[in-house]
């Protein structure tokens, strides 16, 4: 006998109602830095655009910045929250392998019983996690939690030149709902295996507590990821572009990954977009923050009014794994 299952309820797109944000309590300028590294502040702003970062006090953790910056998303967004169906983190600095950082946040913000778990997809999580809720909302889901949130200050040698002088800690977070039409374009994503260790751990936990390692840091080959980072990346924003029915001189904004302020400029060159675009450069002030750096960066350029409700955003993420993704989405 067949059968004939009940499909999901769809609807025809989804879009973002809000934003929130969490910076780490400490600005820490380049001079604090540079000693052990045996740099300056001047080298430190030409080859990277950074002038202070973000960092966060020891008693305040990824799950402190997570509940924040969920907490102003889902206030600003004004949805019941009983509506709320799932909690989607993208992170690589919650410090516990299980249970994922999403459940003790779903219990904390009153929704324990939510579809909740995490992404590693580092630089370019946050909007995989963009994507995911796009599809949870097109098959049924109601309301969506989308953060982005690191403490990559944990995970940083004071001596290594490749990427610790990068890094900032902070958390992003976006309310993703309904919408009669399309507000979220199709994401385009993707990884460059081949490449994976471009950007990578010293060491694994199983050496540090076998003694066959130090505290395992983030590293990175920088002129790889340079390259990398600017050609591929162009290549598949315009991919994205193209699949989403807009040109490039249809973006009001466009925040790519805070990686380094060279690459922003670099791939702005490139693409060419119109003279007015706002372009996100929080990597100025809060450093790199992985998986949270493009909606602080939103959420900053929306508070300073540089951006506005309904503008054209094009974002897209990029980073260790290599792994990529984006879209272009309407602002709320």
């Amino acid at each position: 006998m067949a059968i004939t299952l009940t499909a999901p309820r769809t609807v025809p797109g989804s879009q973002v109602l809000a934003y929130g944000a969490a910076r780490g309590d400490l600005v820490v300028p380049n001079d604090d830095l540079v000693g052990p590294i045996d740099s300056s502040d001047e080298w430190i702003r030409q080859r990277t655009g950074i002038v202070t970062r973000t960092r966060a006090s020891t008693e305040v953790g990824v799950k402190d910045l997570s509940l924040t910056a969920a907490q102003e998303a889902i206030e600003r967004s004004g949805i019941d929250l009983e509506t709320l169906d799932a909690i989607i983190v993208s992170t690589i600095s919650f410090p516990y392998p299980t249970p994922s950082l999403a459940t003790p946040l779903a219990g904390e913000l009153g929704r324990p019983d939510v579809i909740a778990y995490d992404i590693s997809a580092a630089c370019a999580g946050f909007a995989y996690g963009i994507g995911q809720a796009d599809s949870l909302i097109r098959s049924g889901a109601r309301n969506v939690l989308v953060i982005g949130a690191e403490k990559l200050s944990d995970f940083v040698s004071p001596t290594d030149r490749s990427i610790s002088f990068l890094l900032g800690d902070g958390a992003g977070a976006a309310v993703v709902g309904p919408s009669d039409t399309p507000r979220i374009g199709p994401t385009v994503w993707g990884s460059d295996g081949d490449h994976w260790d471009t950007i990578r751990m010293t060491g694994s936990s199983i050496d540090f507590r076998d003694g066959k390692s130090e505290w395992p840091t983030l590293e990175q080959d920088g002129r790889t990821v340079f390259r990398w980072a600017v050609w591929h990346t162009a290549k598949k924003i315009r991919e994205m572009l193209e699949l989403s029915g807009i040109g490039i001189e249809d973006v009001d904004v466009f925040v790519p990954h805070q990686a380094n302020m060279r690459i922003i400029d670099e791939l702005a060159k490139r693409l060419k977009p119109p003279e007015d675009v706002v372009i996100g450069r929080d990597i100025a002030e809060t450093g790199n923050t992985s998986a949270a750096s493009i909606p602080l960066a939103t959420h900053r350029l929306l508070e300073e009014g540089a951006a506005k409700s309904g503008d054209l955003l094009v974002q897209f993420g990029f980073g260790a794994g290599l792994a990529y993704a984006g879209q272009v989405l309407v602002l709320p």
